[in-house]
């Protein structure tokens, strides 16, 4: 199938053209005709499918066929995404597949003055991608009118209630008109998701591309136990022996990722912190600078592990484990993907073997446990990973258990890169 079969304008076509793309992905072969039949549309995707324009285009394509009603333009389509970078994103790809329709959209976002804000939206916008925080604020300051809204898409919702943004969504919810077109993009479908889908969706067809909370089929993925004191060394160590260049490391907190960019730099490795603390001039960028190379290492919190939108990312590195397992899959989702291989690593230390439980019954594999030589970790780290479950409860507590003998350990292998030599299309 090419993106001439899915009922895309001349227009559209031409600028998917230009981007160099000639076969839609699976959830775009089935999100967009849903879509442009004005369906609900409920969908799961794993991150980096090509969600992004499995709505954006169907989106464009709508709003570009029917004019506006009043001479003001109001924003006839709205789209609430998690973080300011996933806005800014959403934006860039909305302008790119639109660069040839005369609509305009804007991102809006906290973290940045609102005044050039209002004077966007009293300009006119046809699309406006928002956070919910910052578009709250204009609509307590009545600077953005919702009444010409036809279209709403909430992307990455699951993130959004993860963030704590119910709230804020309900709120919003409450000032759109009523008869309009929802779509509701996640990556999963758990059931606070499906409880909301239920009160917000009329009739909506439901599209599943992968299975439930599964990692990318082509990142390969490696443990290595190391002693928590020993892992910035050995990050270091894996960065410089390997010469990796572009590398993408997650920890649990800011403090943590602000302290670990400063000893890579002590180090010899330029690296920078992205995340919530940081003001988004500071966020924006870091971002850029790693993406063109003057960043070896990006530093990131959860923040980062949504959304971000990086062109053949090699290397993800789990500095610290999520205590969320379903966020370790959202953070190895930022390689591997448009049909790249990746790599994610994770280093773990004792007390985070109950968290790599988790996740290894999350994605129903074992991951590979490889033992770096001169980092050998001075905790038996396969016996605790092969103790049965009865012996392992509480066991991020006490070690109490006596450990069975280690069995080898299953090694999951690396799986073929895709065959197909057309180019897909995926943006985020």
């Amino acid at each position: 199938m090419t993106f001439d079969n899915l009922g895309l304008s001349t227009d559209l076509l031409r600028a998917v053209a230009d981007s160099g793309y000639t076969e839609p992905t699976p959830i775009q072969q089935q999100a967009i005709p849903a879509i442009l039949k004005g369906q609900d549309v409920f969908a799961s995707a794993q991150t980096g499918t090509g969600k992004t324009a499995g709505f954006t285009l169907p989106l464009l394509q709508l709003l570009g066929t029917t004019k506006p009603n009043k001479v003001q333009r109001m924003p006839r389509a709205l789209i609430l995404t998690p973080t300011r970078e996933l806005a800014d994103q959403v934006n860039d790809s909305v302008k790119t597949y639109g660069k040839y329709l005369s609509l305009r959209s804007a991102a809006i976002y906290g973290g940045v003055g609102i005044k050039p804000q209002i004077q966007t939206l009293r300009r006119g916008v046809d699309i406006l991608v928002a956070t919910p925080g910052r578009l709250l604020d204009h609509v307590g300051q009545k600077t953005v009118d919702f009444s010409q809204i036809e279209i709403l898409v909430l992307d990455e919702c699951d993130r959004m209630l993860d963030m704590g943004f119910i709230r804020d969504i309900r709120k919003i919810l409450a000032v759109l008109p009523p008869s309009r077109q929802t779509l509701m993009f996640s990556a999963t479908f758990s059931k606070p998701i499906q409880q909301l889908a239920s009160t917000l969706l009329n009739s909506p067809t439901q599209i599943e591309v992968a299975p439930r909370n599964t990692a990318a089929q082509q990142v390969e993925q490696v443990v290595h136990p190391v002693d928590r004191d020993r892992k910035r060394e050995l990050l270091s160590h894996m960065i410089g022996f390997h010469n990796w260049q572009q590398v993408l490391v997650f920890t649990r907190t800011k403090h943590g990722a602000n302290r670990l960019a400063q000893q890579l730099a002590q180090d010899g490795l330029k690296s920078t912190a992205i995340h919530g603390n940081k003001s988004q001039a500071a966020r924006t960028r870091a971002l850029q600078e790693f993406k063109q190379g003057k960043v070896r290492v990006l530093v990131a919190t959860d923040v980062a592990s949504r959304g971000l939108d990086i062109d053949q990312l090699p290397h993800v590195v789990n500095f610290e484990l999520p205590n969320v397992p379903e966020d370790y899959v959202h953070r190895i989702g930022r390689t591997g993907r448009a049909g790249n291989e990746g790599r994610a690593v994770s280093l773990v230390s004792e007390d985070e073997y109950p968290f790599l439980k988790d996740i290894e019954r999350l994605l129903n594999q074992t991951l590979v446990k490889d033992v770096v030589p001169g980092y050998e970790p001075t905790f038996q780290a396969q016996k605790v990973v092969d103790q049965p479950k009865r012996q392992r409860s509480n066991q991020g507590r006490s070690n109490r258990a006596k450990p069975q003998a280690p069995s080898k350990p299953i090694r999951s292998k690396k799986p073929a890169s895709p065959g197909s030599a057309r180019k897909r299309l995926h943006t985020a």
